[in-house]
Formats: C-alpha cells, structure tokens, sequence
C-alpha cells in the first residue's frame, strides 16, 4: 500500500522548501533510498512544470570509490558534476543509508582529497541553487534512535512534516536579536564560552534548505571565542563516532580537544587546514518534536533546547571569513532532563535550561 506521507513530503519539498516553478530545473539526488519516493519527487516536480534530472548513488560503491580516490580521477568527476549542477535551477538530496559508518574504514587522506575536488560543487550548489537536503528513515537510523522501524517511520514523518511556516515569525524575532548582539556568553555543566556576534549576521532555518529544520544560525568574529564547551550529544564524523569531545579555546583557536579513547582520531580531523581550529557557525536548535540525539546532525542539530558551535567552514551569508574542508556541527542540550545551561546576549538572559525567556521567541519553545 502505497504511504500518503511520501506524497505530502514531496509537495512540502517542491511547493514550499524549493518552490519549484514552470521551467525550473530540478536535480534529484537519492542516496538508498526507495523507488517510492523518487517518484513522487518527479511527479511533483511535474506538476510544477519544472523538469527533474535524477541521479542515483550506492552507500558501498561510493565507498569503493573513495578508498581508492585518486586526485585526477576525482578532478574529472567534480570538473562533471559541476557542470551538471551549474545547469540546475535546484536541487534536493534524499540520503538513506543501511549503515552509517559505511565509510569509516575510508582512509583519512583520501576523504581529504575527494572532499577538496568536492568542494566546488557543494558551495555552487548552495550558492546558486535552491536547494533541500533530507535523510530518508531505515533500520540503520531507527537502530541509531533506539526505536523500532515502525516507530521511527511516525516520527520522521511527524518531525518532516511540521509546519515550518508558523515559526517563521519567531525565529526572525530570534534573527533580529541575533543581529543586534555583540557579546555571547553560554555556561552550563563543563561550559563556559565567551565569543562575539557582532556584524556577522543571522539565517533563518524554517525548512528551505534542510528537513528536519528549525534553528537559527550565525558564527562569532573568527579571533573572539574564548573558554570551554563540552557536547553532551554523540556525533559522527568520516563514518567515526565520537562522545563527551570537549574543546578549549583562546583567541578564537582549538588550543586543546579532547574525545577520551578517540582524542587522536578527534586531533586528526581538527589539523585539516588552517581554519578546522576555528569556528564557523553557532546556531540555537529548538525542533519541538526532536528531542533526543541519534548521531544523525540533520536531526541533532535542531535538537529542542540545544545550540551547536561548528569547528570549520563558514556559511557566506552569515561570514566570519574562516575555510576550511572540514564543516562539523557539534551539539550541545542545555535541557533539565540534560544539565541545564544558560545562554547571555549583551549580558541578558535569553535562554534558561532550554526555554527561550522573551516573550517574541515563545513559540520556539514548542
């Protein structure tokens, strides 16, 4: 029996994430995922008027490709794949997967090198496109999530299908905020951080580029971070799980990081380049149905009552002018059921144990 909540999520992504229009084209990019899916995007996309391309990938073949990356072999791929996206009007990505540490085994060197010839690719397409990413629910994410298969499917589609819309109000109450703050401040259990906002901007997330969505970001002045942060949730990083990694920063720098047993693992990915030391982006979650982690940052990072503090790239529209190859979004839950915590703007309080105290952002409170 065919599941009326594919259709509903097709039309969400085309009607309202990527607002398709007559002529448009659209590159479908599907990541083991179903037959099921792909064609409701097509068939929406069709119904806009808009023309989709597809592309189809295999989590073990892409392995495959990776561990044998050779630097003129992934030249030619990005110099193609660039190509096809400069003719794309839009683009939306459904991501499955059977096994999130597919690629674990996929030496670092080689990650490096196909992510370098990748890059390219990845900022045209965020910078010239629309665009939507979205995981697709499997086994593999309902084992992550502690749920069964059943379960985990009415929750993704209860957490996919919010009603983005409605929160707009609030969280460009929270973006204005944002942009008019100087000084951030963020304590709780093994935190304490000091950094600056000032002129960088603020992005509204209200499900146009990722699904799950519902977060509001910025990055602090690349020299200003100072302190300590502890991420109470796991994260995933090149097919490699890590917990409890705690970072110490002066004058903006990873001076010191630290991830128990894989604390070498963790200095690896973090001596990158020269800007995998800093940070790009800082960002407040509030997703009322998402409330636990799973090791997926598509849905942890929108974690209700959870900030994320991203060692790496930058976003160009809310700049601080830090590269890097490495983007990865690291969370931390300031909810009572996970310590509590604090968020100061200008010396205000403005978050208290995950609940938003302004009466503008109520509604990002759930």
């Amino acid at each position: 029996m065919h599941d009326a909540r594919i259709d509903a999520l097709a039309r969400q992504l085309v009607r309202y994430s990527t607002s398709l229009k007559k002529g448009e084209k659209v590159l479908i990019d599907l990541y083991d995922v179903p037959d099921s899916i792909g064609l409701a995007l097509i068939r929406e996309a069709r119904a806009k008027g808009a023309l989709p391309f597809i592309r189809i990938h295999q989590s073990r073949l892409t392995r495959e490709m990776l561990k044998g990356a050779e630097d003129g072999q992934y030249s030619v791929l990005a110099k193609h794949l660039l190509a096809e996206m400069s003719d794309m009007d839009a683009y939306i990505a459904i991501r499955g997967g059977y096994n999130i540490s597919e690629t674990s085994d996929v030496p670092a060197e080689r990650m490096r090198l196909a992510m370098k010839h990748m890059r390219p690719v990845l900022d045209h397409r965020v910078k010239k496109t629309k665009w939507c990413v979205l995981r697709w629910p499997s086994p593999s994410m309902a084992q992550q999530a502690s749920m069964s298969t059943e379960a985990f499917e009415d929750f993704y589609f209860k957490v996919c299908l919010l009603d983005y819309k409605a929160l707009v109000p609030a969280m460009n109450a929270l973006k204005k905020l944002m942009e008019k703050t100087d000084r951030v401040e963020i304590t709780g259990p093994g935190t304490d951080l000091r950094f600056s906002i000032k002129d960088v901007g603020a992005i509204v997330c209200g499900g146009n580029y990722n699904i799950p969505d519902g977060e509001v970001f910025t990055a602090p002045v690349k020299n200003s971070v100072e302190g300590y942060v502890t991420y109470n949730a796991p994260t995933i990083y090149q097919g490699i799980g890590f917990d409890g990694i705690r970072l110490e920063f002066e004058k903006g720098k990873i001076v010191k990081a630290d991830a128990g047993a894989k604390t070498k693992a963790l200095n690896k990915i973090l001596d990158t380049d020269d800007g995998s030391r800093y940070i790009g982006e800082f960002a407040l979650g509030f997703h009322p149905v998402i409330r636990e982690p799973m090791r997926d940052i598509l849905f942890d990072e929108k974690i209700a009552g959870s900030f994320h503090f991203t060692p790496g790239q930058a976003y160009e529209d809310a700049d601080n002018g830090n590269r890097s190859q490495v983007h990865w979004d690291m969370v931390n839950i300031q909810r009572k059921d996970y310590g509590g915590g604090e968020v100061y703007f200008d010396g205000k309080l403005i978050r208290k144990d995950g609940i938003f105290l302004p009466k503008a952002l109520a509604k990002l409170n759930g």
